[in-house]
Parts: C-alpha cells; sequence; structure tokens
C-alpha cells in the first residue's frame, strides 16, 4: 500500500472511512460483561497531531512514555530490549501479583476501583539478528544463545515505573500468549530452530510460563507436551481449564489450531508441566478456513483429531500424517481470546499467491464447545477503495466500552483502532516515530495491547522502536 496515499488520508481526516468490518458484531462480545454495557458511543473524535512527533490520540487523551528499547533496566541486568510485541496486565494490588482478574470480570467490577500497582508483563519477540537481546540472568535463561524473552514492569496508581527486570531469557520470537487462571503469562515462541540451527544451543518452538511479583520465580523450561510449533496466542476456557493455541506458520501448509487437555487444568503455578493431551482442529470438507467469506456460516461436527507428535521430533506438526482425511489449515492465526462461553481467534490475513486457497483482509472466527461448532463472525477489509487502511488485524482486546480495540499490522501508517459493539470503527491511536526516511517514511507496528484491571489505561507498544505506552483519558466504561 502506498505510504503517500495513506498519509495524504491520514492528514485528511479521512482516515478510517472505507473500512469495513462485516457480520454480526454484537455476537463477538455475547455473554461477556462488555456485551451489557452502554456500547460506548461511537468514538472518541478525531486524532489530535501530537507536538512531539510520538503518539497521536483524541482529544482528551494523553499518553506516558513508560520504556523504551536501549535505555538501562531499573534492576540493573542490562538494557530495555528491541522488539515489544505481546503483553497482559495484572493487578498488584496485594504486592505478589495475586490479584490479575480476567478482562470480563475486571470490567464487571472493577470499574471506579485503583490499585496499588499494575504488572505488565512484556514479549520481546527477538531473532539472532535482533538490535538488542534480553539479558541473560542466571536462572531464568533457558538457551543462553536465544534473544528472545520477557521483561516486567511494575506500575503504582499514577502508571510511573517502580520497577522493571527480566522475566525470562534465552527464548526466541516471543510474539504473543496470553494469561492462566493462576495470574501468569504464557509466553509464545513463534519459531520451529533445532538445537544447532541458526547457532541455538537448544530447541525452540515452546510455551514458557512467565509469572510476576514475588511469589513465584520463572522455571526457564518449556512446557513441551502443549506443543513445539510456530506459536502465536493462547485463551483458556475458565470452566473446563482447556487451552486453546494459535499457529502463524510462514509458508503452506500454513498453522493449525490447537486445544491442549491439560492433566491438571487448574492446578496453579507450573501445573501444566504434568502434561495433557494436544488436539487439532479439523472442519469436515473445509481444508483452508480462507476460503469461507460469509459471515454467520456455521460448521457443526467440529474434529478434534490428536496430534502425532507434540515435540515435532522430525516433522512440524503441520506436515504430520493425521490420516486420509486431512486437517484444516489458515494462514497468519494470531489473537486468541475468550469471551463468554466461547473461544475466538484471528486470521489477520489470506493472499492466494502465498499460498492460501483464497484472498481476505482479516477475519475473526468463534468455537463454541459447548454446541461444539464453528463461526465464522466478522471479515475485516477495505469498503470500496483498496487503498483504504483497514486490512491485516494483529492483536485484540476487549475494551471498557463494549467493544475490540485491533492493532493494525499493514503497511504505511499504524493505527490502534477501536470497534464498537455497534460495528463503528474509529481510530484510537497513530504512531509517529518515524523509522524510515524523508523519501520514504515508515512507522512501526502497535501490538500488546491491554488495558489496566480498573479500565482506566490502555498501555500498548511499539514494535519498533520498542516504546510502551499507558494511554489515559476520559475512557467509557
Amino acid at each position: 500500500m502506498s505510504t503517500t496515499r495513506r498519509e495524504v488520508l491520514a492528514k485528511s481526516g479521512v482516515l478510517g472511512a472505507g473500512i469495513a468490518f462485516a457480520g454480526s458484531i454484537p455476537e463477538v462480545f455475547a455473554g461477556t460483561a462488555q456485551a451489557q454495557g452502554t456500547g460506548g458511543g461511537d468514538g472518541y473524535g478525531p486524532l489530535v497531531e501530537d507536538p512531539d512527533g510520538v503518539l497521536d490520540l483524541p482529544k482528551g487523551f494523553r499518553y506516558k512514555v513508560l520504556s523504551r528499547e536501549g535505555d538501562d533496566l531499573r534492576s540493573g541486568e542490562g538494557k530495555v530490549p528491541s522488539n515489544h510485541d505481546g503483553m497482559a496486565a495484572f493487578s498488584g494490588g496485594h504486592g505478589h501479583g495475586g490479584g490479575h482478574r480476567h478482562e470480563e470480570h475486571a470490567r464487571a467490577r472493577g470499574r471506579g476501583q485503583g490499585h496499588d500497582s499494575v504488572w505488565l508483563v512484556r514479549n520481546h519477540e527477538n531473532r539472532m539478528d535482533a538490535k538488542i537481546g534480553v539479558p541473560t540472568v542466571d536462572g531464568l535463561t533457558y538457551d543462553p544463545e536465544g534473544k528472545g524473552g520477557c521483561t516486567v514492569l511494575e506500575l503504582d496508581g499514577d502508571n510511573d515505573v517502580r520497577q522493571e527486570r527480566v522475566g525470562i531469557a534465552g527464548t526466541s520470537t516471543n510474539c504473543a500468549g496470553g494469561h492462566t487462571l493462576w495470574n501468569t503469562w504464557l509466553t509464545c515462541e513463534e519459531t520451529e530452530f533445532k538445537a544447532g540451527e541458526e547457532g541455538y544451543t537448544k530447541d525452540h518452538g515452546f510455551i514458557f510460563e512467565v509469572p510476576f511479583g514475588d511469589r513465584h520465580r520463572t522455571v526457564p523450561e518449556p512446557l513441551t507436551a502443549m506443543g513445539r510449533f510456530q506459536h502465536e496466542a493462547i485463551a483458556i476456557d475458565p470452566g473446563t481449564g482447556v487451552v486453546y493455541e494459535t499457529e502463524d506458520a510462514f509458508e503452506s501448509p500454513f498453522g493449525l489450531f490447537y486445544r491442549f487437555l491439560p492433566k491438571r487444568p487448574r492446578g496453579g503455578f507450573d501445573s501444566l508441566r504434568a502434561g495433557g493431551r494436544l488436539e487439532a482442529m479439523r472442519v469436515p470438507g473445509v481444508a483452508d478456513l480462507s476460503v469461507v467469506q460469509e459471515t454467520g456460516r456455521t460448521f457443526h461436527g467440529i474434529e478434534w483429531v490428536e496430534v502425532p507428535d507434540p515435540l515435532a521430533r522430525e516433522t512440524p506438526i503441520r506436515h504430520q500424517d493425521f490420516g486420509r482425511k486431512g486437517m484444516t489449515h489458515a494462514q497468519k492465526l494470531e489473537g486468541c481470546y475468550w469471551g463468554g462461553r466461547c473461544v475466538y481467534f484471528v486470521s489477520s490475513f489470506a493472499k492466494s499467491d502465498e499460498g492460501s486457497a483464497a484472498d481476505h483482509y482479516g477475519q475473526i472466527w468463534r468455537y463454541d464447545p459447548e454446541g461444539n461448532h464453528l463461526t465464522l463472525v466478522v471479515v475485516f477489509g477495505p469498503d470500496t477503495d483498496l487503498q483504504l487502511p483497514g486490512e491485516e488485524p494483529d492483536n485484540i482486546c476487549l475494551a471498557p466500552s463494549g467493544g475490540l480495540m485491533v492493532c493494525e499490522d499493514g503497511e504505511g501508517a499504524q493505527h490502534v483502532f477501536g470497534l464498537t459493539r455497534r460495528g463503528k470503527v474509529y481510530p484510537m491511536a497513530r504512531g509517529r516515530q518515524d523509522i524510515g526516511t524523508p523519501e520514504e517514511p515508515a512507522w512501526g507496528e502497535f501490538a500488546g495491547v491491554t488495558f489496566s484491571p480498573d479500565c482506566r489505561t490502555m498501555y500498548v507498544n511499539c514494535y519498533t522502536p520498542g516504546t510502551t505506552f499507558a494511554v489515559t483519558g476520559p475512557w467509557r466504561h
């Protein structure tokens, strides 16, 4: 997409006019606390240009830079690493990281209640060529040659940083993840490199558990039963403890959608190490989700097939033999979250020239475990002008007003978009840190959008240059 075109749209105020979100938007929030809210209006007005050239926000909102790559970690362990990606916020009201509540419960009960502190757990999607890797720390490092990992920030009630330290090191390409039922973070490696490849000394492509506060210390060993593949995100069914996992594979055949049935589904910190069964989803008659274009289309009788070799010792899981029927693949499986009684997952895009069966600009799918059916809920994309933004949704989170916040991962100008329950799209933030040249400006994508447990602050990362923001203002609830 033309950067010049995108900049003209942004400056003219037309930005966002052609975004289309087809489908039953309220269905995305059915059964959640947000669905009981007022709907939050149609946004917060146009973006106001930041005189400091960092972050444009609507009138009445303000930002605070919490952390930048290259600065010193307050722990003294080294520099703030590069490539800020997935993130989650937890209540630190008890001082040891035990106060986190799931998003929908937090929004139902946390309005108007402050917290002594908030913990942010932040991924760093660092590969071997990362500008600044996560510092290796004794007792927290999995593979000393890995540059990825997580950092942990503790914030006070004014969003001032009390501490910032390494949560886990020696991993690779930590993209997204998700929170557990017992208030820890599962960080996901989006890679499949094995020991001896690219300079690594251990196999990669795993999920790791990262606690925060002072109650637990990270165990830098992978949760191997949850599979070795190009992980993206997870979401956990609070009723059963089943963990759903997305795979963002970079080449055809693309990723699968998984579920992990743990032996100890609600056992607490480190309980997932007890193992369980990993299964992949098969939609009868559908080999590639990209061919489904009609919102509301529902598939019944979903099959879950046990993964032959979760460790992918010889063959990547998506290439393994699941039987003559084959499996159901999808390109760019990204965000994953639990809402009400269903799990939702995002396919950022599909491109036939890259190997998908059909093209689309982004989808949200809903799987209902009780009814065992899968529904295409939302389709993203430009309405009439293909030069307009709105494609490639990446990280998403539920917003205080009863909608979604979506990190757009496309070309040109980069935004956080809001989506109301009525289907209205509005710009919430625009990155202004130019990482290009005067002739060809460029901006780093947003990632890791999440809200504080009291719904008063939106936290979001700029991937490059690695920057973590706290955004406050007149949020509607």
